[in-house]
């Protein structure tokens, strides 16, 4: 799953400064429907990352059925906030 590719797929483009907010909220409504009929969990997981660095995830308990999923996405969760608070392990500092 390339993150340019998605982009493309749902937003029509890899630059979401170009999105309209209007294109980006049918963008969303496409992905979210797409994450709840897709069955691959690797896809399934890969469309909850996205969204939830769009601000836009379902939370866990709705979004993943097994516990070692909802455990990965909160260690994703928890990676996200450590490199937007540049407290990240490859972050120099």
């Amino acid at each position: 799953m390339e993150l340019d590719d998605q982009l493309r797929r749902y937003f029509g483009t890899d630059d979401l400064t170009a999105v309209t907010p209007d294109a980006f909220a049918a963008g969303i409504e496409k992905m979210l429907v797409d994450f709840g009929l897709e069955k691959d969990r690797a896809r399934r997981f890969g469309l909850w990352s996205l969204l939830h660095m769009l601000g836009s995830a379902p939370d866990l308990d709705v979004a993943f059925k097994d516990a070692d999923d909802r455990e990965a996405a909160r260690n994703f969760m928890d990676m996200v906030a450590r490199a937007s608070d540049g407290s990240g392990a490859g972050n120099a500092g």
